[in-house]
């Protein structure tokens, strides 16, 4: 095979030695044409793997998750909606040894199938706010609902069957500068949101760079998956979603005032840290780790 001189470093990447994480074969072969020059098509480099019993056996023993059957996927008109959830909880280790639990938001028009990701070290309401707000900015507008899970920072009381649950004040006021619907899911119905749930195996990318980064450039390699992602054609959809969003640019909602958008972006301060590992704000000082 044209991959047997791949086949030293499968071996190391795939070891029990390697700190790196490959839970699908697509994500292999996306790593090995990003940092070793593999020239070959997915579904050939998927036949190899099966080909090949110790790699096999790697991806075969993962416990999977069944995907739910019986589940009809829906369209929505351009402009409609977006469906919204955070990859949570990510441990991720840096190039530099320091362990850190990372998550990463992500928001997906259900027409065009554009995506926007940001990786974020909390879950606050406030990060949840600054999120869909660049993430409109992106995208050119507003969609007409979002669909959700059930987290604290959006419902006081969960969607049930018999309930159709209580979104927190916060929230609706904030869905209410921006003139969306919210629509939560019905708790423990994760497939309602289906577009969105799909977008996490891409995330699972993260793993594979176990130990290769800093955390500055897994920022970067978030931002670099979306784009990859959204120039990439969909199958589901038939089409490449950066094309797909210009057309429904014009059916998404207006932005609010900028005014309204800048009272819910999270304000960033650039500051030093003195030679006593301490960095001063707002006239106190503060200690950071050495």
């Amino acid at each position: 095979s044209i991959l047997d001189e791949y086949y030293e470093v499968i071996v190391a990447l795939l070891s029990e030695e390697s700190k790196q994480v490959f839970y699908y074969r697509r994500v292999l072969w996306q790593y090995l044409k990003d940092n070793h020059g593999l020239e070959c098509g997915a579904s050939t480099f998927r036949r190899y793997i099966s080909r090949t019993p110790e790699f096999a056996a790697y991806f075969n023993e993962n416990v999977r998750i069944p995907a739910p059957k019986g589940t009809t996927r829906f369209e929505t008109p351009p402009g409609q909606q977006a469906q919204f959830d955070w990859k949570e909880s990510i441990l991720f280790e840096t190039k530099d040894g320091e362990k850190v639990e990372v998550n990463v938001a992500a928001l997906v028009l259900g027409h065009s199938r554009f995506r926007v990701f940001m990786l974020t070290l909390q879950k606050t309401q406030d990060v949840l706010f600054s999120f869909l707000t660049e993430a409109f900015e992106k995208i050119g507008g507003v969609p007409k609902e979002i669909v959700t899970d059930n987290p604290k920072t959006i419902m006081d009381v969960a969607r049930t069957e018999s309930s159709p649950g209580k979104v927190n004040s916060r929230f609706a006021a904030f869905a209410k500068d921006f003139n969306f619907k919210v629509r939560p899911c019905i708790a423990g119905r994760p497939r309602t949101k289906g577009k969105v749930e799909t977008q996490m195996k891409f995330i699972d990318e993260i793993y594979a760079y176990q130990g290769q980064l800093t955390l500055e450039e897994l920022y970067q390699f978030i931002g670099k998956l979306m784009n990859r992602i959204n120039q990439s054609f969909h199958q589901g959809s038939g089409k490449i979603p950066v094309f797909a969003l210009e057309k429904e640019k014009s059916s998404l909602l207006p932005l609010p005032a900028e005014k309204i958008r800048n009272s819910y972006r999270i304000k960033h301060q650039l500051v030093q840290v003195n030679t006593s590992s301490m960095i001063s704000y707002k006239a106190n000082q503060y200690s950071v780790p050495t």
